[in-house]
């Protein structure tokens, strides 16, 4: 993780040294705060990944006598298909929706459709073809 915290500090650095100057060439409020906040952003996710780097043993991939095989094994679980993002999705358009046109009731079918698809999703492999 050491090469992701150099990345995201390298970034860090260069966006700290644009922001003062966009703000010299444009005097732009919005697009300055933006800058900023991108600089703290990344600063502290370097600060977390330089953090957990120094505390774990290296990876594979950040030792320089690192083999391709010694990252064989398992990886992890990666899940399959799902269909619940998307009724997710809808059900949070739906509120959106509802808020935008001040239709309150709308806004109260898509938070009880969101609780509804919300469980569904998060018990998804407790149950049917991927139960684990």
């Amino acid at each position: 993780m050491k090469a992701e915290a150099w990345i995201f500090g390298i970034t860090t650095v260069f966006v700290a040294v644009v922001a003062p100057g966009y703000w010299f060439l444009s005097g732009d409020w919005t697009g300055t705060s933006a800058l900023v906040m991108t600089a703290l952003l990344t600063a502290m996710i370097t600060l977390y990944l330089g953090f957990h780097a120094s505390r774990m043993d290296p990876r594979p991939e950040d030792r320089k006598e690192g083999e391709i095989a010694d990252g064989a094994g398992e990886l992890g679980f990666f899940p399959p298909y799902s269909w619940w993002p998307l009724w997710c999705a809808l059900a949070l358009g739906v509120m959106v929706y509802g808020v935008a046109m001040s239709a309150w009731w709308l806004v109260i079918i898509g938070f009880t459709a969101g609780a509804v698809v919300t469980c569904g999703f998060v018990f998804e492999y407790y149950r049917g073809e991927h139960a684990h």
